[in-house]
């Protein structure tokens, strides 16, 4: 597998973006080495807060978040998804797959060892983070979903019907989607740091390829991964909390079956933040970090 390694300098002067990089090794089961990037703040031996993002951002999503979690006393760590950020890019369309997505950040999180995780995700964060928590409970103290969700195969929303269309002819990503994702505009500084990690569109076949691995129709070879996580989450009895954007269109009702399905859901403080879109971190980061330290709290 040939993999890209975005450089150094496309990440220099990044506003709002303080944090230095850390990274960690990871290896595919063909031999090939993948360096995974992560922000890493805070005190080494507190409990952690994992942050974990969607397609096509990175962690810089996290930016405005950071400092108030930061603030709880907690470890923090915003770790990108391989094929995103500043973690290493295979550079085919076919080298993308669900089971690897999940293969990789799996031997990133037992490789970290992290324990008494919470855990915020959305997008693709989420459903590669709640595989991570289906098959590692122990490591999870508590989950807090956003705009997220597994799906198993039941079909797709109109919205998802044109984004899986649209992506599967792709040759490069459609930025402009991600303007669409949110209410908040970006700055042009901004809106650059999130092009940064790549320098052409060669870079891009890991923010080409997520949609299509998406598992909304049944003969996706991604169902029978998602459908045993999804039984697992319904024995998890941890602390779980939904947070979704009132205007995001693309995980809309995965909340509902969350709060009725897993045992965690029950009796949380569950919102739908009025006037958030898809990128729900860009925002309403402020109301997210307040539900997230008062989250803190429940056991």
């Amino acid at each position: 597998m040939n993999v890209l390694r975005t450089p150094d300098e496309r990440f220099s002067n990044l506003p709002n973006f303080p944090w230095a990089p850390h990274y960690l090794t990871i290896q595919d089961d063909d031999g090939t080495d993948i360096r995974i990037h992560y922000v890493d703040e805070g005190p080494r031996d507190a409990e952690p807060i994992l942050l974990m993002h969607g397609n096509p951002t990175w962690a810089y999503l996290y930016r405005k978040m950071i400092p108030g979690l930061l603030a709880t006393g907690r470890r923090v760590i915003a770790v990108d998804l391989v094929g995103c950020g500043r973690s290493d890019k295979p550079a085919a369309k076919e080298d993308y797959t669900l089971a690897r997505h999940y293969d990789w950040m799996g031997k990133w999180l037992t490789a970290m060892d992290l324990r008494h995780i919470t855990l915020f995700c959305q997008d693709w964060g989420g459903t590669i983070g709640l595989y991570l928590v289906a098959e590692n409970p122990e490591r999870f103290d508590r989950v807090v979903a956003a705009n997220t969700g597994l799906p198993i195969g039941e079909g797709e929303s109109d919205f998802m019907k044109m984004w899986v269309g649209m992506m599967n002819a792709a040759t490069a990503f459609p930025w402009p989607m991600l303007d669409q994702g949110m209410e908040n505009k970006l700055s042009e500084a901004e809106r650059a740091a999130y092009l940064a990690p790549f320098p052409s569109s060669d870079y891009e076949w890991g923010l080409i390829s997520f949609p299509l691995l998406i598992a909304v129709q049944p003969d996706n070879p991604g169902v029978p991964l998602n459908k045993a996580a999804w039984e697992k989450l319904q024995r998890f009895e941890k602390p779980f909390l939904t947070l979704f954007g009132e205007l995001d269109p693309v995980a809309k009702g995965w909340e509902v079956r969350a709060q009725a399905s897993i045992p965690g859901a029950q009796g949380q403080k569950h919102q739908i933040i009025p006037g958030a879109g898809h990128f729900i971190q860009e925002d309403a980061a402020d109301a997210l970090v307040a539900a997230v330290t008062a989250f803190l709290s429940v056991s």
